[in-house]
């Protein structure tokens, strides 16, 4: 189906969106396998301390943050099925990779550059499949649908991230780390084959913006994106180490409880925006999570570090998507993918931040501090939507009076 009509009903609409965010799915699935192994591996197998453990995580990150800009041209100007289709592959490869980074641990070094560029391959995947799935998904449904589409693509993300650290867990208790390995070139493979499957929709055609000028009219934007990812990005990178220094078990219950409770948010609320608009859920959205991080930082028993993880979980959901949709709409048609691109960057940037910068924190003052200071980071995204809020009602009242 094309370019569809705005028309479509909410359930159509579904209907077209859950078998491309599916993608997103298989993607994130991939990223979640890893995520509560790696940080050990590199600390306790390959005993490099946990700056390098943190980084080894978010060095995916990092190059996800300067693909983006190609993955944004990729969908504007080759299609996003095909932007789609490129990520796949680059995930697969990325297993390849991890695998082999795994049969090298008896040379941590090498380990380490091999596992590094399995990484900086799965961040080119991420940012193409992600950016990709979220235009294919608005071609088939129309522009009237943007944030059912961006919600629906983070709840597969997220729904991707829950289920693949408990699988990731599993498999490297029962066939070691080089399992995963084998398992993310295996899901990308099918992935690929099932994205052929799918027809395409059509190039948007007229005018295209520069990257720079959309990224310079998304900054504010993806400025509070960014600070309400640190406690993403803290909880992906350290929850495990967290754990492991109080002698807790089940780490990837957390993240699971994460996950799961940000697709709960998600399936709840999907329609807030539409309603409230999105800085005014943006708010909302950065007290819950501020308030799920500062229980991390102060819980005393598992429990309660369960219970911080999921209202994390919980108010990030709606994050991306509110200040999404503002950002999306700063831009003409042409250049949706360019501003998704953009605006996304600043979800990398902090999580490739937040890796070494929370390794030191938590070195210095123990890892209860890391959560702490993504509170911190949470409260100022919750400042910079207010900030924009205000913006937009003086622009729309100046409007009015015109």
């Amino acid at each position: 189906m094309s370019a569809a009509s705005p028309a479509l009903s909410d359930r159509a609409a579904t209907a077209q969106i859950v078998p491309i965010v599916f993608f997103t799915f298989i993607c994130y699935l991939i990223i979640g396998l890893p995520l509560p192994v790696l940080p050990g591996f590199v600390q306790s197998e390959l005993k490099l301390g946990s700056v390098l453990a943190g980084a080894a995580v978010s060095v995916q990150y990092a190059a996800t943050l300067f693909s983006r800009a190609h993955a944004g041209r990729f969908s504007d100007t080759l299609g996003p099925k095909r932007a789609v289709m490129i990520g796949l592959v680059a995930c697969a490869a990325s297993g390849v990779l991890l695998a082999a980074a795994v049969a090298c641990h008896a040379w941590p070094g090498i380990s380490l550059v091999v596992l590094a560029a399995s990484r900086l391959t799965l961040g080119f995947g991420e940012s193409c499949v992600g950016t990709g799935a979220i235009l294919w998904g608005i071609g088939r449904v129309g522009a009237s649908h943007n944030a059912r589409v961006i919600s629906w693509n983070g709840i597969a993300t997220y729904g991707g991230l829950a289920i693949g650290a408990p699988i990731g867990a599993t498999l490297d208790h029962a066939l070691g780390p080089w399992a995963l390995g084998a398992a993310t070139a295996v899901l990308a493979v099918l992935g690929y084959v099932l994205a052929r499957r799918l027809g395409a929709v059509p190039l948007v055609h007229g005018e295209r913006m520069g990257y720079a000028s959309v990224f310079m009219r998304v900054l504010p934007h993806g400025m509070a994106l960014g600070l309400g990812a640190a406690g993403f990005g803290s909880i992906a990178t350290f929850i495990a180490l967290y754990y492991a220094a109080r002698g807790w078990p089940h780490a990837a219950l957390a993240l699971t409880l994460f996950g799961s409770f940000f697709c709960l948010s998600r399936l709840l609320f999907h329609n807030s925006i539409r309603i409230y608009g999105g800085f005014r859920v943006a708010l909302v959205s950065f007290a819950f999570e501020c308030a799920g991080l500062v229980t991390l930082w102060l819980a005393g028993t598992p429990d309660a570090a369960l219970v911080g993880a999921a209202v994390t979980g919980f108010g990030f959901a709606l994050v991306f998507p509110s200040l999404g949709v503002e950002a999306v709409e700063l831009v003409p048609p042409a250049s949706r993918g360019a501003a998704l691109a953009a605006y996304s960057v600043f979800f990398d940037l902090s999580l490739g931040i937040m890796g070494p910068l929370a390794g030191y924190v938590a070195g210095e003052f123990g890892y209860p501090s890391v959560f702490f200071v993504s509170a911190i980071a949470a409260a100022a995204g919750a400042f910079v939507s207010f900030s924009l809020y205000l913006r937009q009602a003086r622009d729309r009242g100046i409007a009015a009076a015109l």
